[in-house]
């Protein structure tokens, strides 16, 4: 039986969620690859729990809640000082701190997969340092769910190059939610309704500006764009925000909500051109000849990405193997159950 260690950061939706998953494929995990999977240590923003012999996944949350006051420091190295075999450190955050850890781990043998996006969107020199610890020491970092969630997208982008495809360009639309928001939003006047939902149902990031901005999509274009071999920087990659500027200057959850709901018209606006055309508003990142760029476009019926549902994500490989017809990726790409699988895979890839 082999034994796999996990010490986790995050506990949240995506955490909660993996946390069930793990519990849920014991058996199945035990029977079919000798595969024994114990969670040693948790961690939120308050507490943290190590436990040698495997935290019960039953009762984690009155555990964790029972544990020690969470120390970054203290939790850093204490999983490395335990030195058990086939340790990996999972983060499921959107902490730069956190994020700021993984080379402390990967140095000493303990493999690192995230959801976090930060660490990959960085400056290039933090993003390649990473990649050449990791190689040096030979302790595998794995980030499949930052782009798509748990979509294979990354995975399916460095086979193409590994066998020696060549990349053209990338089409995408990388935001489940605001494809899911501009799915729904239908009617006049139902744009803030929708980003508000949306929000509830954990289709955004706990700062739903990060989504609407641009900025999140403009970061995955850039990890997609680094895989492929550019050292670009995230200014390489243009927005064209499809906010009014006074929706991207609000400082709280509470005043972008009330900024979106005076700023109805725009939205309005957008919503009738693209009627009027018979087109349908999708979120759209493009990588073309080194250079990205992120804008709300008007998609016509004859496009792939007309018919996008809901949360959805598509992206669109054009290669030379793949050029007139591209290699197409689709499905969901935002909640926490699809993330959490995509983190789930990357254990499971180890």
């Amino acid at each position: 039986m082999k034994e796999i260690n996990l010490f986790i950061t995050g506990v949240g939706n995506v955490g909660s969620e993996l946390l069930n998953q793990i519990h849920t494929q014991k058996k199945f995990l035990k029977k079919n690859f000798d595969l024994k999977i114990k969670v040693i240590a948790l961690s939120n923003t308050k507490k943290m729990l190590f436990d040698l012999d495997g935290i019960c996944l039953k009762k984690w949350k009155s555990k964790l809640s029972q544990g020690l006051e969470n120390n970054r420091d203290k939790f850093v190295n204490k999983t490395i000082n335990l030195w058990l075999e086939n340790s990996v450190f999972i983060d499921n955050t959107a902490s730069i701190i956190v994020s700021s850890e993984y080379s402390s781990y990967l140095k000493k043998g303990i493999a690192v997969v995230t959801c976090n996006k930060i660490a990959c969107s960085d400056k290039y020199k933090v993003y390649n340092n990473l990649k050449r610890i990791s190689k040096k020491h030979k302790t595998p970092f794995l980030y499949e769910t930052n782009v798509g969630a748990g979509l294979p997208v990354i995975n399916t982008l460095k086979n193409l190059i590994d066998s020696g495809d060549k990349i053209h360009s990338i089409q995408a639309v990388l935001s489940g939610s605001i494809n899911y928001i501009f799915n729904n939003f239908l009617e006049a006047d139902s744009f803030h309704k929708i980003v508000d939902k949306a929000k509830v149902l954990g289709f955004t990031e706990p700062d739903p500006k990060i989504d609407l901005s641009g900025i999140d999509v403009a970061r995955k274009l850039l990890i997609l764009s680094r895989e492929i071999g550019y050292k670009n920087e995230l200014e390489n990659i243009k927005i064209e925000s499809f906010l009014p500027d006074k929706c991207l200057v609000s400082n709280s959850y509470k005043d972008l909500f009330s900024s979106l709901k005076k700023n109805k018209n725009h939205f309005n606006k957008l919503l009738e051109n693209a009627k009027r055309n018979g087109k349908k508003l999708k979120h759209v990142g493009e990588f073309y000849n080194g250079k990205g760029s992120v804008s709300l476009k008007e998609i016509d019926k004859n496009h792939e990405f007309y018919n996008l549902e809901e949360k959805d994500n598509i992206i669109l490989f054009y290669t030379e193997r793949y050029g007139n017809q591209p290699l197409v990726i689709k499905g969901a790409g935002a909640g926490s159950s699809v993330t959490a699988s995509g983190v789930f895979a990357d254990i499971l890839k180890l």
